[in-house]
Protein backbone atom coordinates (compact mmCIF):
# COMPACT_ATOMS: atom_id res chain seq x y z
CA UNK A 1 0.00 0.00 0.00
CA UNK A 2 1.43 3.38 -0.86
CA UNK A 3 1.37 6.85 0.54
CA UNK A 4 -1.34 7.77 -1.92
CA UNK A 5 -3.76 5.87 0.27
CA UNK A 6 -3.08 7.99 3.29
CA UNK A 7 -5.27 10.96 2.52
CA UNK A 8 -4.51 14.61 1.78
CA UNK A 9 -3.97 15.68 5.39
CA UNK A 10 -1.36 13.09 6.28
CA UNK A 11 1.91 14.82 5.50
CA UNK A 12 5.41 13.95 6.67
CA UNK A 13 7.38 14.50 9.88
CA UNK A 14 11.16 13.96 10.14
CA UNK A 15 11.06 12.58 6.62
CA UNK A 16 8.46 9.90 7.40
CA UNK A 17 4.65 9.72 7.10
CA UNK A 18 2.96 11.10 10.22
CA UNK A 19 1.08 7.83 10.42
CA UNK A 20 4.33 6.17 11.49
CA UNK A 21 4.42 8.26 14.67
CA UNK A 22 0.75 7.50 15.35
CA UNK A 23 1.55 3.77 15.19
CA UNK A 24 4.67 4.44 17.29
CA UNK A 25 2.50 6.04 20.01
CA UNK A 26 -0.17 3.34 19.90
CA UNK A 27 2.45 0.60 20.18
CA UNK A 28 4.30 2.45 22.96
CA UNK A 29 1.19 2.60 25.15
CA UNK A 30 0.36 -1.04 24.45
CA UNK A 31 3.88 -2.18 25.35
CA UNK A 32 3.75 -0.08 28.51
CA UNK A 33 0.59 -1.97 29.43
CA UNK A 34 1.92 -5.41 28.46
CA UNK A 35 5.35 -5.20 30.05
CA UNK A 36 4.07 -3.37 33.11
CA UNK A 37 1.68 -6.24 33.82
CA UNK A 38 4.38 -8.81 33.04
CA UNK A 39 6.80 -7.13 35.44
CA UNK A 40 4.56 -7.48 38.50
CA UNK A 41 2.27 -10.42 37.69
CA UNK A 42 4.15 -13.20 39.51
CA UNK A 43 4.91 -10.92 42.44
CA UNK A 44 1.18 -10.10 42.65
CA UNK A 45 0.15 -13.78 42.67
CA UNK A 46 2.62 -14.56 45.44
CA UNK A 47 1.58 -11.55 47.54
CA UNK A 48 -2.16 -12.32 47.18
CA UNK A 49 -1.94 -16.11 47.48
CA UNK A 50 -4.55 -16.20 50.26
CA UNK A 51 -7.07 -14.38 48.05
CA UNK A 52 -6.96 -17.29 45.60
CA UNK A 53 -7.37 -19.90 48.34
CA UNK A 54 -3.74 -20.98 48.18
CA UNK A 55 -3.15 -21.97 51.77
CA UNK A 56 -1.20 -24.91 53.23
CA UNK A 57 -4.24 -27.18 53.02
CA UNK A 58 -4.58 -26.38 49.29
CA UNK A 59 -1.05 -27.68 48.71
CA UNK A 60 -1.41 -30.59 51.15
CA UNK A 61 1.23 -29.21 53.53
CA UNK A 62 1.12 -30.08 57.23
CA UNK A 63 1.31 -26.75 59.13
CA UNK A 64 3.05 -28.57 62.01
CA UNK A 65 5.96 -29.66 59.82
CA UNK A 66 9.32 -28.08 60.67
CA UNK A 67 9.81 -26.64 57.18
CA UNK A 68 6.12 -25.95 56.47
CA UNK A 69 6.63 -22.24 55.78
CA UNK A 70 9.45 -22.88 53.31
CA UNK A 71 7.45 -25.60 51.54
CA UNK A 72 4.45 -23.29 51.35
CA UNK A 73 6.45 -20.39 49.86
CA UNK A 74 7.98 -22.73 47.28
CA UNK A 75 4.55 -24.14 46.38
CA UNK A 76 3.02 -20.68 45.98
CA UNK A 77 5.87 -19.49 43.75
CA UNK A 78 5.63 -22.68 41.69
CA UNK A 79 1.88 -22.19 41.23
CA UNK A 80 2.40 -18.55 40.20
CA UNK A 81 5.09 -19.50 37.68
CA UNK A 82 2.81 -22.20 36.24
CA UNK A 83 0.07 -19.65 35.60
CA UNK A 84 2.60 -17.28 34.01
CA UNK A 85 3.74 -20.14 31.74
CA UNK A 86 0.19 -20.87 30.55
CA UNK A 87 -0.39 -17.17 29.88
CA UNK A 88 2.91 -16.76 28.01
CA UNK A 89 2.26 -19.83 25.84
CA UNK A 90 -1.11 -18.62 24.62
CA UNK A 91 0.19 -15.07 24.10
CA UNK A 92 2.38 -16.59 21.36
CA UNK A 93 -0.34 -18.78 19.84
CA UNK A 94 -3.25 -16.32 19.48
CA UNK A 95 -1.44 -13.96 17.04
CA UNK A 96 -1.96 -16.67 14.42
CA UNK A 97 -5.73 -16.32 14.94
CA UNK A 98 -5.50 -12.53 15.07
CA UNK A 99 -3.51 -12.35 11.85
CA UNK A 100 -6.04 -14.59 10.07
CA UNK A 101 -8.97 -12.48 11.30
CA UNK A 102 -7.32 -9.28 10.11
CA UNK A 103 -6.43 -10.72 6.71
CA UNK A 104 -9.78 -12.33 6.03
CA UNK A 105 -12.51 -10.61 8.08
CA UNK A 106 -11.81 -7.38 9.97
CA UNK A 107 -8.79 -5.69 8.48
CA UNK A 108 -5.82 -4.60 10.59
CA UNK A 109 -7.26 -1.34 11.97
CA UNK A 110 -10.39 -2.94 13.44
CA UNK A 111 -8.31 -5.84 14.78
CA UNK A 112 -5.97 -3.60 16.77
CA UNK A 113 -8.89 -1.61 18.21
CA UNK A 114 -10.68 -4.80 19.29
CA UNK A 115 -7.41 -6.19 20.64
CA UNK A 116 -6.64 -3.01 22.53
CA UNK A 117 -10.07 -2.88 24.15
CA UNK A 118 -9.87 -6.55 25.19
CA UNK A 119 -6.45 -5.97 26.77
CA UNK A 120 -7.73 -2.89 28.57
CA UNK A 121 -10.63 -4.91 30.02
CA UNK A 122 -8.20 -7.67 30.97
CA UNK A 123 -6.01 -5.26 32.92
CA UNK A 124 -9.07 -3.79 34.64
CA UNK A 125 -10.23 -7.31 35.59
CA UNK A 126 -6.85 -8.02 37.21
CA UNK A 127 -6.96 -4.60 38.87
CA UNK A 128 -10.46 -4.94 40.36
CA UNK A 129 -9.98 -4.60 44.15
CA UNK A 130 -10.47 -7.95 45.88
CA UNK A 131 -12.74 -6.34 48.45
CA UNK A 132 -15.27 -5.71 45.64
CA UNK A 133 -15.22 -9.29 44.32
CA UNK A 134 -14.87 -11.36 47.47
CA UNK A 135 -15.11 -15.05 46.60
CA UNK A 136 -14.60 -14.38 42.88
CA UNK A 137 -10.91 -13.45 42.90
CA UNK A 138 -9.85 -16.55 40.94
CA UNK A 139 -12.60 -16.02 38.35
CA UNK A 140 -11.47 -12.43 37.78
CA UNK A 141 -7.85 -13.60 37.53
CA UNK A 142 -8.62 -16.06 34.73
CA UNK A 143 -11.05 -13.68 33.02
CA UNK A 144 -8.34 -11.01 32.99
CA UNK A 145 -5.76 -13.39 31.53
CA UNK A 146 -8.13 -14.69 28.84
CA UNK A 147 -9.00 -11.13 27.78
CA UNK A 148 -5.30 -10.22 27.67
CA UNK A 149 -4.43 -13.33 25.65
CA UNK A 150 -7.07 -12.76 22.97
CA UNK A 151 -6.49 -9.00 22.94
CA UNK A 152 -2.79 -9.56 22.36
CA UNK A 153 -3.62 -11.99 19.55
CA UNK A 154 -5.68 -9.43 17.66
CA UNK A 155 -3.29 -6.53 18.33
CA UNK A 156 0.27 -7.80 17.97
CA UNK A 157 0.47 -9.36 14.51
CA UNK A 158 -1.24 -6.43 12.81
CA UNK A 159 0.17 -3.11 13.95
CA UNK A 160 3.71 -3.72 12.69
CA UNK A 161 2.35 -4.85 9.31
CA UNK A 162 0.67 -1.45 9.01
CA UNK A 163 4.06 0.22 9.40
CA UNK A 164 5.22 -1.49 6.21
CA UNK A 165 1.99 -0.55 4.43
CA UNK A 166 2.76 3.17 4.88
CA UNK A 167 5.51 2.85 2.27
CA UNK A 168 5.59 1.88 -1.36
CA UNK A 169 7.55 -1.20 -2.35
CA UNK A 170 11.23 -0.32 -2.67
CA UNK A 171 10.99 2.80 -0.47
CA UNK A 172 14.37 2.99 1.26
CA UNK A 173 12.79 4.68 4.31
CA UNK A 174 10.99 1.49 5.31
CA UNK A 175 13.86 -0.09 7.25
CA UNK A 176 14.46 3.15 9.14
CA UNK A 177 10.73 3.27 9.89
CA UNK A 178 10.86 -0.14 11.57
CA UNK A 179 13.84 1.03 13.60
CA UNK A 180 11.83 4.06 14.82
CA UNK A 181 8.84 1.80 15.53
CA UNK A 182 10.90 -0.64 17.59
CA UNK A 183 12.25 2.28 19.59
CA UNK A 184 8.59 2.80 20.57
CA UNK A 185 8.43 -0.81 21.75
CA UNK A 186 11.49 -0.38 23.94
CA UNK A 187 10.37 2.99 25.27
CA UNK A 188 6.98 1.48 26.15
CA UNK A 189 8.57 -1.47 27.95
CA UNK A 190 10.81 0.86 29.97
CA UNK A 191 7.78 2.98 30.91
CA UNK A 192 5.88 -0.16 31.90
CA UNK A 193 8.54 -1.44 34.25
CA UNK A 194 9.18 2.05 35.63
CA UNK A 195 5.61 3.29 36.12
CA UNK A 196 3.53 0.13 36.57
CA UNK A 197 6.32 -1.63 38.47
CA UNK A 198 6.79 1.25 40.88
CA UNK A 199 3.07 1.70 41.55
CA UNK A 200 2.57 -2.06 41.89
CA UNK A 201 5.44 -2.73 44.30
CA UNK A 202 5.43 0.53 46.25
CA UNK A 203 1.67 1.20 46.51
CA UNK A 204 -0.56 -1.70 45.43
CA UNK A 205 -0.17 -4.38 42.76
CA UNK A 206 -3.76 -3.98 41.60
CA UNK A 207 -3.30 -0.24 41.15
CA UNK A 208 -0.44 -1.20 38.86
CA UNK A 209 -2.79 -3.27 36.67
CA UNK A 210 -5.29 -0.39 36.59
CA UNK A 211 -2.57 2.00 35.42
CA UNK A 212 -1.57 -0.54 32.75
CA UNK A 213 -5.20 -0.63 31.61
CA UNK A 214 -5.33 3.15 31.43
CA UNK A 215 -2.17 3.07 29.29
CA UNK A 216 -3.89 0.63 26.92
CA UNK A 217 -6.95 2.90 26.82
CA UNK A 218 -4.69 5.83 25.86
CA UNK A 219 -3.34 3.81 22.92
CA UNK A 220 -6.86 2.92 21.71
CA UNK A 221 -8.08 6.52 22.01
CA UNK A 222 -5.02 7.75 20.12
CA UNK A 223 -5.78 5.31 17.30
CA UNK A 224 -9.51 6.14 17.18
CA UNK A 225 -8.92 9.90 17.19
CA UNK A 226 -6.16 10.16 14.60
CA UNK A 227 -6.12 7.06 12.39
CA UNK A 228 -8.47 8.37 9.70
CA UNK A 229 -6.42 11.55 9.34
CA UNK A 230 -2.92 10.05 9.41
CA UNK A 231 -3.41 6.50 8.14
CA UNK A 232 -6.06 7.03 5.48
CA UNK A 233 -7.09 3.63 4.10
CA UNK A 234 -4.11 1.73 5.51
CA UNK A 235 -5.33 -1.36 7.37
CA UNK A 236 -9.03 -0.75 6.73
CA UNK A 237 -9.78 -3.54 4.27
CA UNK A 238 -8.86 -7.22 4.77
CA UNK A 239 -6.04 -7.87 2.31
CA UNK A 240 -4.51 -11.34 2.22
CA UNK A 241 -4.81 -14.46 0.07
CA UNK A 242 -1.59 -13.71 -1.83
CA UNK A 243 -0.90 -17.38 -2.29
CA UNK A 244 -4.28 -17.92 -3.97
CA UNK A 245 -3.32 -15.32 -6.57
CA UNK A 246 -0.35 -17.45 -7.54
CA UNK A 247 -1.72 -20.66 -9.03
CA UNK A 248 1.74 -22.07 -9.40
CA UNK A 249 2.46 -21.63 -5.67
CA UNK A 250 -0.93 -23.06 -4.73
CA UNK A 251 -0.53 -26.34 -6.50
CA UNK A 252 1.97 -29.12 -6.81
CA UNK A 253 4.21 -30.84 -4.27
CA UNK A 254 7.22 -29.22 -2.65
CA UNK A 255 10.46 -29.37 -4.59
CA UNK A 256 13.54 -30.97 -2.96
CA UNK A 257 14.96 -27.44 -2.46
CA UNK A 258 11.78 -26.30 -0.70
CA UNK A 259 11.79 -29.37 1.53
CA UNK A 260 15.37 -28.60 2.57
CA UNK A 261 14.42 -25.02 3.43
CA UNK A 262 11.45 -26.21 5.51
CA UNK A 263 13.81 -28.51 7.42
CA UNK A 264 16.03 -25.51 8.24
CA UNK A 265 13.03 -23.54 9.58
CA UNK A 266 11.87 -26.41 11.78
CA UNK A 267 15.34 -27.26 13.12
CA UNK A 268 16.23 -23.66 14.00
CA UNK A 269 12.74 -23.04 15.41
CA UNK A 270 13.22 -26.07 17.66
CA UNK A 271 16.45 -24.61 19.06
CA UNK A 272 14.63 -21.38 19.93
CA UNK A 273 12.72 -23.35 22.59
CA UNK A 274 15.95 -23.61 24.59
CA UNK A 275 16.73 -19.93 24.16
CA UNK A 276 13.30 -18.69 25.25
CA UNK A 277 12.97 -21.10 28.19
CA UNK A 278 16.10 -19.40 29.55
CA UNK A 279 15.49 -15.84 28.40
CA UNK A 280 11.94 -15.71 29.75
CA UNK A 281 13.11 -16.40 33.30
CA UNK A 282 13.16 -12.59 33.41
CA UNK A 283 9.46 -12.42 34.30
CA UNK A 284 9.55 -15.53 36.48
CA UNK A 285 12.38 -17.02 38.52
CA UNK A 286 14.79 -14.11 37.97
CA UNK A 287 12.06 -11.67 39.00
CA UNK A 288 11.43 -13.67 42.19
CA UNK A 289 15.19 -13.95 42.78
CA UNK A 290 15.47 -10.18 42.44
CA UNK A 291 12.58 -9.62 44.84
CA UNK A 292 13.57 -12.04 47.62
CA UNK A 293 17.23 -12.96 47.13
CA UNK A 294 18.91 -9.75 45.85
CA UNK A 295 20.10 -6.68 47.73
CA UNK A 296 18.08 -3.86 46.17
CA UNK A 297 18.68 -1.27 48.90
CA UNK A 298 20.62 1.84 47.84
CA UNK A 299 21.33 4.56 50.43
CA UNK A 300 18.39 3.35 52.53
CA UNK A 301 15.93 3.17 49.59
CA UNK A 302 14.74 -0.16 48.19
CA UNK A 303 14.48 -0.31 44.42
CA UNK A 304 11.42 -2.16 43.02
CA UNK A 305 12.51 -5.59 41.78
CA UNK A 306 10.60 -5.12 38.52
CA UNK A 307 12.93 -2.23 37.60
CA UNK A 308 15.66 -4.76 36.83
CA UNK A 309 13.64 -5.88 33.82
CA UNK A 310 14.24 -2.43 32.32
CA UNK A 311 17.86 -3.43 31.85
CA UNK A 312 17.00 -5.51 28.77
CA UNK A 313 15.25 -2.81 26.67
CA UNK A 314 17.86 -0.23 27.72
CA UNK A 315 20.66 -2.54 26.55
CA UNK A 316 18.74 -3.25 23.30
CA UNK A 317 18.71 0.49 22.52
CA UNK A 318 22.41 0.85 23.40
CA UNK A 319 23.75 -2.32 21.80
CA UNK A 320 21.64 -2.66 18.64
CA UNK A 321 23.55 0.06 16.72
CA UNK A 322 26.85 -1.42 17.94
CA UNK A 323 25.94 -4.92 16.80
CA UNK A 324 24.67 -3.57 13.47
CA UNK A 325 27.92 -1.69 12.81
CA UNK A 326 30.03 -4.61 14.00
CA UNK A 327 28.35 -7.16 11.72
CA UNK A 328 28.50 -4.74 8.78
CA UNK A 329 32.20 -4.12 9.32
CA UNK A 330 32.86 -7.87 9.37
CA UNK A 331 31.71 -8.08 5.74
CA UNK A 332 32.24 -11.58 4.37
CA UNK A 333 33.42 -12.75 7.80
CA UNK A 334 29.96 -12.08 9.32
CA UNK A 335 28.64 -15.31 10.90
CA UNK A 336 25.86 -17.05 9.00
CA UNK A 337 22.37 -17.31 10.53
CA UNK A 338 22.85 -20.68 12.31
CA UNK A 339 26.15 -19.47 13.79
CA UNK A 340 24.44 -16.31 15.03
CA UNK A 341 21.81 -18.54 16.64
CA UNK A 342 24.68 -20.48 18.20
CA UNK A 343 26.27 -17.30 19.56
CA UNK A 344 22.88 -16.38 21.02
CA UNK A 345 22.91 -19.66 22.94
CA UNK A 346 26.45 -19.05 24.23
CA UNK A 347 25.49 -15.57 25.49
CA UNK A 348 22.40 -17.05 27.17
CA UNK A 349 24.68 -19.56 28.91
CA UNK A 350 26.99 -16.77 30.09
CA UNK A 351 23.98 -14.96 31.53
CA UNK A 352 23.12 -18.00 33.62
CA UNK A 353 26.73 -18.36 34.70
CA UNK A 354 26.25 -14.90 36.19
CA UNK A 355 23.10 -16.15 37.96
CA UNK A 356 25.12 -19.14 39.23
CA UNK A 357 27.58 -16.65 40.74
CA UNK A 358 24.66 -14.89 42.44
CA UNK A 359 23.44 -18.23 43.81
CA UNK A 360 26.94 -19.07 45.07
CA UNK A 361 27.13 -15.72 46.85
CA UNK A 362 24.01 -16.41 48.93
CA UNK A 363 24.69 -20.15 49.43
CA UNK A 364 22.20 -21.80 51.77
CA UNK A 365 21.74 -18.67 53.88
CA UNK A 366 18.25 -17.27 54.34
CA UNK A 367 19.59 -13.82 55.23
CA UNK A 368 22.49 -13.20 52.80
CA UNK A 369 21.44 -11.47 49.58
CA UNK A 370 23.18 -11.42 46.20
CA UNK A 371 24.70 -8.28 44.70
CA UNK A 372 22.53 -6.66 42.05
CA UNK A 373 25.44 -6.58 39.57
CA UNK A 374 25.00 -10.32 38.91
CA UNK A 375 21.48 -9.76 37.61
CA UNK A 376 22.55 -6.75 35.55
CA UNK A 377 25.30 -8.87 33.95
CA UNK A 378 22.82 -11.69 33.31
CA UNK A 379 20.44 -9.31 31.52
CA UNK A 380 23.37 -7.83 29.56
CA UNK A 381 24.45 -11.26 28.26
CA UNK A 382 20.84 -12.24 27.55
CA UNK A 383 20.35 -9.06 25.51
CA UNK A 384 23.50 -9.83 23.53
CA UNK A 385 22.11 -13.30 22.87
CA UNK A 386 18.79 -11.81 21.83
CA UNK A 387 20.55 -9.53 19.32
CA UNK A 388 22.33 -12.54 17.82
CA UNK A 389 19.20 -14.67 17.53
CA UNK A 390 15.98 -12.68 17.27
CA UNK A 391 16.59 -10.32 14.32
CA UNK A 392 17.10 -13.22 11.93
CA UNK A 393 14.25 -15.43 13.15
CA UNK A 394 11.24 -14.07 11.29
CA UNK A 395 13.46 -12.95 8.43
CA UNK A 396 14.58 -16.57 8.07
CA UNK A 397 10.99 -17.83 7.91
CA UNK A 398 9.92 -15.27 5.31
CA UNK A 399 13.01 -15.96 3.17
CA UNK A 400 12.87 -19.76 3.32
CA UNK A 401 9.17 -20.68 3.56
CA UNK A 402 7.41 -21.83 0.36
CA UNK A 403 4.72 -19.23 -0.44
CA UNK A 404 1.78 -21.58 0.11
CA UNK A 405 3.11 -22.58 3.55
CA UNK A 406 4.35 -19.20 4.79
CA UNK A 407 1.46 -18.68 7.24
CA UNK A 408 1.67 -22.25 8.50
CA UNK A 409 5.42 -22.04 9.09
CA UNK A 410 5.09 -18.61 10.71
CA UNK A 411 2.52 -20.21 12.98
CA UNK A 412 5.03 -22.96 13.78
CA UNK A 413 7.61 -20.29 14.67
CA UNK A 414 5.11 -18.78 17.10
CA UNK A 415 4.28 -22.23 18.44
CA UNK A 416 7.93 -23.07 19.23
CA UNK A 417 8.33 -19.66 20.90
CA UNK A 418 5.22 -20.41 22.95
CA UNK A 419 6.59 -23.81 23.97
CA UNK A 420 9.79 -22.08 25.13
CA UNK A 421 7.73 -19.67 27.23
CA UNK A 422 5.69 -22.52 28.71
CA UNK A 423 8.82 -24.49 29.59
CA UNK A 424 10.27 -21.33 31.14
CA UNK A 425 7.68 -21.77 33.89
CA UNK A 426 8.82 -25.36 34.42
CA UNK A 427 12.43 -24.19 34.75
CA UNK A 428 11.29 -21.50 37.18
CA UNK A 429 9.56 -24.14 39.28
CA UNK A 430 12.80 -26.14 39.35
CA UNK A 431 14.54 -23.09 40.83
CA UNK A 432 12.19 -23.32 43.79
CA UNK A 433 12.39 -27.09 44.13
CA UNK A 434 16.09 -27.81 43.55
CA UNK A 435 17.50 -24.39 44.43
CA UNK A 436 18.78 -21.59 42.18
CA UNK A 437 22.33 -22.98 41.95
CA UNK A 438 21.34 -26.32 40.42
CA UNK A 439 18.59 -24.92 38.19
CA UNK A 440 20.61 -21.99 36.81
CA UNK A 441 23.61 -24.31 36.27
CA UNK A 442 21.38 -26.71 34.35
CA UNK A 443 20.11 -23.96 32.03
CA UNK A 444 23.66 -22.71 31.42
CA UNK A 445 24.85 -26.22 30.48
CA UNK A 446 21.81 -26.75 28.24
CA UNK A 447 22.44 -23.43 26.46
CA UNK A 448 26.13 -24.19 25.86
CA UNK A 449 25.35 -27.68 24.52
CA UNK A 450 22.66 -26.28 22.19
CA UNK A 451 25.13 -23.64 20.98
CA UNK A 452 27.77 -26.27 20.22
CA UNK A 453 25.25 -28.44 18.34
CA UNK A 454 24.07 -25.51 16.23
CA UNK A 455 27.63 -24.46 15.44
CA UNK A 456 28.43 -27.99 14.24
CA UNK A 457 25.24 -28.11 12.16
CA UNK A 458 25.63 -24.61 10.69
CA UNK A 459 27.33 -25.49 7.41
CA UNK A 460 24.78 -28.20 6.62
CA UNK A 461 21.90 -25.85 7.46
CA UNK A 462 23.33 -23.18 5.14
CA UNK A 463 23.60 -25.77 2.37
CA UNK A 464 19.91 -26.61 2.86
CA UNK A 465 19.04 -22.89 2.49
CA UNK A 466 20.10 -23.12 -1.19
CA UNK A 467 21.40 -19.57 -1.53
CA UNK A 468 18.83 -17.75 0.61
CA UNK A 469 21.59 -16.97 3.14
CA UNK A 470 23.50 -14.91 0.56
CA UNK A 471 21.23 -11.86 0.78
CA UNK A 472 22.63 -9.56 3.49
CA UNK A 473 21.81 -5.91 4.28
CA UNK A 474 24.30 -3.71 2.45
CA UNK A 475 24.34 -0.54 4.55
CA UNK A 476 24.18 0.53 8.19
CA UNK A 477 20.53 1.68 8.02
CA UNK A 478 19.40 -1.76 6.80
CA UNK A 479 21.64 -3.49 9.33
CA UNK A 480 20.36 -1.34 12.20
CA UNK A 481 16.77 -2.08 11.20
CA UNK A 482 17.56 -5.80 11.32
CA UNK A 483 19.10 -5.53 14.80
CA UNK A 484 16.34 -3.26 16.15
CA UNK A 485 13.71 -5.78 15.05
CA UNK A 486 14.88 -7.93 17.96
CA UNK A 487 12.09 -7.00 20.37
CA UNK A 488 9.39 -7.40 17.78
CA UNK A 489 10.62 -10.72 16.53
CA UNK A 490 10.68 -12.38 19.92
CA UNK A 491 7.18 -11.15 20.56
CA UNK A 492 5.98 -12.81 17.40
CA UNK A 493 5.38 -9.71 15.33
CA UNK A 494 5.61 -10.43 11.62
CA UNK A 495 7.18 -7.63 9.62
CA UNK A 496 6.03 -6.71 6.16
CA UNK A 497 9.01 -5.90 3.98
Amino acid sequence: MSNSNMGPNAGNMFGHPKGLFLLFGTEMWERMSYYGMRGIFVLYLVAFASSFGWDMAYFGIDPAAADAEKLFNTAVQSKALGILGIYAFFVYVTPVLGGWMADNVWGQRKSIIVGGLLMMLGQFALGTPHAMIEGMETAFLWAGLILLIFGNGFFKPNISTMVGDLYEEGDKRRDAAFTIFYMGINLGSILGYLVVGTIGEKINYQYGFLVAGIGMLAGVLLQLALSNKYLGNVGVEPAAKLAEADNKASSGPLTPEERDRVKVILIMSFFTIIFWLGFEQAAGSMNLFAKYKTDLVFFGWEMPASWLQMVNPIFVIILAPIFAAMFLKMGAAEPNSPKKFSLGMFFLGLGFISMVMAALQIGDSESVKAHVIWLVLAYLFHTMGELCLSPIGLSMVTKLAPLKYTSLLMGMWFFFSGVGNYLAAWVGQMVGETGPLQAFSGVAIMAFLAGICLWLLSDKLVDWMHGAEDAHPQDLDEKLAEEMSVTGSHEGMPEKH
